[in-house]
């Protein structure tokens, strides 16, 4: 039976950034499906299997949010992963798959969900970007370009949804205390010549100005303050929080 409540398919909803943005909107009242390729059936949200490197998957995943919900009022595409490696190395599969879920799935999930979120009359595209999506960094050159693709995809977005009231942000945190962290710091450490003790303060929180880790939660209350009335006015742009990153 469908509900009055807002909805909203949120992807990588099974850890991370994506998990704390299920668990927040859910909290909030709105409907969540949890999008994931191994989804949590104990998480928040409503569990949804996709492979989200596919057409068929991003497709899928919009059906069975209007088919669970009759709705759909938010898209927040945040699944991703990262890849750590000289360019003259770069696996060129790798690349392939960063695009597809980085940039093409939030394409597609867009141009599926379009009508839905159009009929909300409010519609919301929060993009989880990146600090990479505005700023670059060494050896990972498939993860910046299609974070920098992302903030090309939102601006259009926001062209196209002003007259249909959807609006579309691309949100840009630097380092965010999450699995997608933890699983680098081998990675970086070859790359950066670093033992692995050294990769937090040396190679990661470098950047920042304040050096801390952000916090899942934090990205999320960002999220739910721009699926909010006052978050209506921020289309079109990234949103940085960054510890300082682009201050300099």
């Amino acid at each position: 039976m469908f509900t009055n409540r807002r909805a909203a398919l949120v992807t990588g909803a099974a850890s991370g950034i994506g998990r704390a943005i299920a668990e927040r909107l859910e909290a909030d009242g709105i409907d969540v499906l949890a999008v994931d390729l191994r989804p949590d059936p104990d998480g928040p949200g409503v569990p949804c299997a996709a492979d989200l490197t596919t057409r068929e998957g991003n497709g899928d995943a919009v059906r069975e949010a209007l088919e669970r919900f009759g709705r759909l009022d938010a898209i927040i595409p945040s699944a991703g992963f990262q890849h750590v490696s000289p360019i003259g190395e770069f696996d060129e599969d790798r690349w392939d798959e960063l695009v597809a879920l980085l940039l093409t799935s939030p394409f597609l999930l867009a141009r599926y969900g379009w009508d839905a979120l159009a009929a909300s009359g409010a519609g919301r595209f929060v993009a989880i970007a990146s600090v990479h999506g505005v700023v670059a960094s060494p050896f990972k050159a498939g993860y910046v370009s299609a974070k920098h693709g992302v903030i090309g995809l939102v601006r259009t977005l926001a062209l196209e949804g002003a007259a249909h009231g959807i609006s579309a942000t691309a949100l840009c945190p630097g380092y965010v205390r999450t699995p997608l962290i933890e699983r680098q710091i081998s990675a970086q450490a070859r790359a950066h010549g670093l033992p692995e003790d050294r990769v937090l303060e040396e190679v990661i929180l470098e950047p920042h100005a304040v050096k801390r880790l952000i916090e899942p939660q934090q990205v999320a209350d960002v999220v739910a303050f721009l699926l909010g009335p006052s978050g209506a006015p921020f289309t079109g742009a990234p949103l940085v929080m960054d510890q300082g990153w682009t201050a300099r």
